[in-house]
């Protein structure tokens, strides 16, 4: 029996809209216009006001400081003769305000900090993605929960759990330890990190098993590499978080102002003065550049990796 032939016609219609096609055409290019320029002006303005407060302090700090009246020019232009560059070279040089000292106080806590977190994350998602217990499912969503309480309700209980282990004795190590220790978990990170681990195939950990692969070589050779984005925006995160705290080191865990990170000691700048006997002199342009020097890294930080933020951020937010 031979099979019929159908024969498929393909035929072109040609619609002549005419003008009224035209000129809504054109009506929608206009409006479409419209509304991009309107969108630039409010990313603009945003950007501005954004932007406002480091042009202040970056102006600020480059203005001389008038010694007598402790007054500063509140010009919102500064002219490129009068511009202090020496207020960078004298920050260094105010009495009882140690530079370098308070930048060695703040690299060794962020540097522990930021490895004791990115160690716990991996193996926290790790366990919860891949690893089969009772009531794993149960333990992350209470992880998740604690999301939701204010971290401020935390700080008496983080206090006394410091002040048993004996942390607030004023030692040097001791008050590291203080510092960063609450904080080495952060549930956010874990559940970053675990919804990347789980866009990994299960059939690369199978393969893994017939290969004669331990836990421990297919989450370092297999995981960790490919949710490197991810590990990348985990770092940089927890690096400007331990670098910018301020209110659990100066209200809880300082006892000594010698082992105090530079954002709280430009905090209280103005415990710093010079000369001698009664006289109190505050130093706003100094203080200033010693915010432009601490602020300018983290500024840096966020240029050369931002990629991999909205990369790792993006990873994780999708599944499958």
């Amino acid at each position: 029996m031979k099979t019929p032939y159908i024969e498929n016609e393909l035929k072109l219609v040609i619609v002549n809209k005419g003008k009224d096609s035209l000129k809504v055409s054109k009506a929608d290019k206009v409006f479409k216009y419209i509304g991009l320029t309107l969108i630039y002006i409010f990313l603009v303005l945003v950007a501005f006001f954004a932007l406002l407060p480091f042009y202040w302090m970056i102006l600020t700090s480059l203005k001389y400081q008038d010694a007598q009246h402790l007054q500063v020019d509140n010009n919102f232009f500064i002219p490129f003769d009068q511009i202090a560059w020496s207020n960078y070279v004298k920050v260094f040089q105010v009495d009882g305000f140690d530079i370098p000292q308070l930048l060695v106080n703040t690299l060794v806590v962020v540097v522990i900090s930021t490895l004791g977190t990115f160690f716990i994350t991996v193996f926290a998602s790790f366990a919860f993605t891949r690893l089969q217990f009772k009531g794993r499912d149960s333990v992350f969503y209470i992880f998740l929960m604690t999301m939701m309480i204010p971290s401020e309700l935390f700080v008496m209980s983080n206090f006394i759990t410091v002040y048993r282990l004996g942390l607030l004795n004023g030692e040097r190590w001791e008050t590291y330890v203080a510092t960063f220790a609450p904080f080495l978990v952060n549930v956010f990170y874990i559940y970053l990190l675990n919804q990347s681990f789980k866009q990994i195939p299960n059939e690369l950990y199978l393969a893994s098993k017939v290969d004669g692969k331990s836990d421990w070589q297919y989450l370092w050779k297999v995981m960790v590499p490919i949710a490197s984005p991810t590990l990348i925006t985990i770092v940089i995160l927890k690096v400007i978080s331990a670098w910018n705290a301020y209110a659990w080191p100066k209200t809880v865990v300082l006892n000594d102002p010698t082992y105090s990170q530079i954002t709280v000691a430009l905090r209280d700048f103005a415990e710093f003065y010079i000369g001698n006997g009664s006289e109190r002199r505050e130093l706003i342009t100094y203080e200033m550049a010693g915010t432009v020097i601490v602020t300018v890294p983290l500024i840096l930080l966020f240029i050369f990796f931002r990629k991999y933020i909205m990369r790792g951020v993006g990873r994780a937010g999708i599944k499958g």
